[in-house]
């Protein structure tokens, strides 16, 4: 199985603005919300979440209201989540990771997911992270193509990234970058030997 797709902010990039679609509210998770993180979670494709990894998750791995949910005001059901870990690793010294991104398919198409991690970025850059990225699949393009309009660039990492990220540009019509790609990708690996 090959690697994930990695993604980073650029440290010069500056934050969307966040909007909520009407109708929906979000917030960061709170007691009493694991059931409906579970559910979202579920509704996304990630089955082995469970209201004990839900709290375990919220509790230990994720910044202190860093874990988001957009909330149906209609129903009062999560819809969304994504959350905001502390994930260091030896690409991302003091690396806050963009992760857990789930939205229930019945609510796609109203900008959720862009929500949802616009709240985790936002989070971080308050948090004062200069190292931001996130993980993904290849085939998780309507993803992928939300990271891209936010700003994320791909990360270079291993020799068949710059291909691979060919090939999903190509799929989703997307400008093929490479210089540009590879000079953010400079300034990131830069910033790391100056932490």
């Amino acid at each position: 199985m090959p690697r994930q797709l990695q993604m980073i902010w650029p440290e010069d990039a500056e934050c969307p603005e966040l909007s909520v679609p009407e109708g929906y509210m979000i917030r960061p998770l709170q007691e009493g919300d694991q059931a409906g993180h579970v559910r979202v979670m579920h509704a996304a494709g990630f089955d082995t979440w469970n209201e004990e990894r839900s709290a375990e998750w919220w509790k230990t791995r994720a910044l202190p209201d860093g874990v988001f949910v957009i909330v149906h005001e209609a129903s009062d059901e999560i819809v969304a989540t994504a959350m905001a870990s502390h994930r260091p690793s030896p690409l991302h010294p003091f690396g806050g990771e963009l992760g857990w991104v789930a939205a229930d398919p019945e609510h796609y198409g109203q900008g959720l997911g862009r929500a949802v991690c616009l709240a985790v970025l936002r989070r971080f850059l308050d948090a004062g992270y200069r190292r931001i990225y996130l993980s993904t699949d290849d085939y998780r393009l309507a993803a992928i193509k939300t990271y891209l309009k936010m700003g994320f660039i791909p990360f270079l990492f291993a020799p068949d990234m710059a291909e691979r990220w060919r090939k999903v540009c190509r799929t989703l019509d997307w400008p093929v970058e490479p210089g540009t790609w590879a000079r953010a990708n400079a300034l990131a690996h830069e910033s790391e030997t100056d932490v």
